[in-house]
């Protein structure tokens, strides 16, 4: 597990039925892309987010593949219908194998 990940997740605490909601997500994550060399000359691993998905009530929202050009700290923001009460699911996966998630739970107001 890499160090000093930590995912953050914004969801609306409540929508009406059928609203589209905005969802944000940011994960500290350094994102070496495999191609930089350390002081030595020695080229350091490749360390990403390789994947990104969101899921409501099981769901999917949302699935993203990530390459090595990919920005330290990946942000995305993007919209969701919500049709009933329910939770929103997002999970990050790492090279090393390691797995971040978050779940947010949404109302109906």
């Amino acid at each position: 597990m890499a160090s000093g990940v930590k995912p953050r997740v914004k969801v609306p605490k409540t929508a009406a039925a059928g609203e589209a909601v905005t969802l944000k997500t940011l994960i500290s994550h350094k994102m070496e892309s495999g191609q930089r060399k350390d002081k030595d000359g020695k080229v350091i691993p490749r360390s990403i987010i390789n994947r990104f998905t969101c899921e409501f009530n099981g769901q999917s929202v949302i699935d993203v593949k990530m390459e090595p050009a990919i920005s330290t700290n990946p942000y995305f923001q993007f919209e969701a219908t919500v049709p009933e009460a329910g939770d929103f699911t997002f999970t990050w996966y790492d090279d090393d194998g390691s797995v971040y998630t978050e779940t947010k739970p949404i109302a109906i107001g």
